[in-house]
């Protein structure tokens, strides 16, 4: 899985929703992501890695009760001033999204879901 086209995913799930603010790949240490062209971003760089370091073992948690309910498809949070949804990707990689508040999130998950087989089969 390690060859996954980051870049690229990430380009394709930006370009699926205009309500899209950020996407991050993060995955074997490393973070690939991108602003949309225009957005300024509510958190800085460190603090965007911290906040992917604790949705990493967020993550983790929720893995331990997926034989008994499932395995998780996607996570989301509603803060103040964003959506922020979270889906795995790799290994023990995740995609990381926030979009606008107005945004349609579970149509995004679906397109954002399709991108994400289309590279990881």
């Amino acid at each position: 899985m390690k060859n996954l086209e980051y870049e690229k995913i990430c380009d394709d799930i930006l370009k699926c929703d205009k309500k899209i603010r950020y996407v991050g790949v993060y995955d074997y240490g490393e973070l690939h992501d991108k602003m949309r062209s225009g957005v300024e971003s509510f958190l800085s760089r460190e603090e965007t890695e911290l906040s992917l370091s604790q949705a990493v073992y967020r993550w983790s948690t929720r893995k331990k009760t997926s034989e008994k309910i499932g395995k998780p498809i996607f996570a989301l949070a509603k803060y103040e001033r964003i959506y922020r949804v979270t889906i795995p990707i790799g290994g023990a990689g995740l995609i990381l999204i926030s979009t606008e508040l107005d945004a349609n999130v579970n149509e995004i998950v679906d397109r954002v879901l399709e991108i994400k087989n289309k590279y990881s089969e």
